[in-house]
């Protein structure tokens, strides 16, 4: 009954802003508060020579943006938000939690080897858009920074038939950050997320450093 009663003071929210957005007229001060969902390919970046690149990977992530406009026009402004994003990775680095702490090896004979987060997600961005108050389909470029919080993380893989599975490892960086980058049309638009920080820290792979960081490309889809 709860989720009911939510579900339906969320439509109504939605409409009363969509109404509010109707009775603009051409000049008056507006914004665009969004709500948005994601879906990327992703990839690890900068890898230890000893290791490949991941194999299919995915990441997806949903929120809210507050718009606060710059300019009368309304085509220039910055936003702030929050949300939630999962990522999936198919890769060759191979993570164990032991008592000593965090160890890492080449996994490329791993009969499987998977690492999956879950993040909060603070992104903020710098928009232009050739929107009016009156014109709700439009090109846009946004960019921006997004900052993660890691909620959980998980490394699994199977060895010689055995599972194994650590959850939080010592040395993942649990705060991260990167540049954003959205152009597109309407509600279909490109996504990039280019992470200016390492996975992990103070990490080492046969002495060689681990700068290993998230690369993601896909479609992001603003709704409102």
């Amino acid at each position: 009954m709860k989720n009911i009663i939510y579900i339906g003071l969320f439509i109504i929210s939605i409409t009363k802003l969509s109404a509010q957005k109707d009775s603009l007229q051409l000049g008056d001060s507006y914004a665009d508060d969004q709500i948005y969902f994601s879906v990327s390919y992703a990839q690890f970046n900068n890898q230890p020579t000893t290791i490949s690149r991941s194999n299919f990977s995915y990441a997806v992530s949903a929120g809210f943006m507050k718009d606060i406009i710059l300019n009368k026009r309304g085509n220039i402004s910055f936003a702030a938000g929050v949300g939630y994003g999962f990522d999936f990775f198919n890769h060759e680095l191979k993570v164990e939690e032991l008592n000593t702490g965090t160890s890492f090896d080449t996994g490329a004979d791993l009969a499987s080897n998977i690492f999956t987060s879950h993040n909060l997600e603070l992104p903020i961005e710098l928009r232009w858009r050739t929107s009016t108050a009156k014109k709700y389909d439009f090109w846009r470029i946004y960019g921006g920074v997004k900052f993660l919080y890691n909620l959980s993380n998980t490394f699994r893989f199977e060895e010689n038939g055995t599972n194994f599975s650590y959850n939080n490892v010592s040395a993942f960086n649990n705060f991260q950050y990167g540049l954003t980058l959205s152009i597109g049309y309407d509600v279909f638009n490109i996504n990039l997320f280019y992470s200016l920080t390492p996975v992990f820290e103070n990490a080492t792979i046969n002495s060689e450093d681990i700068n290993t960081s998230i690369l993601k490309f896909g479609f992001i889809f603003y709704i409102l």
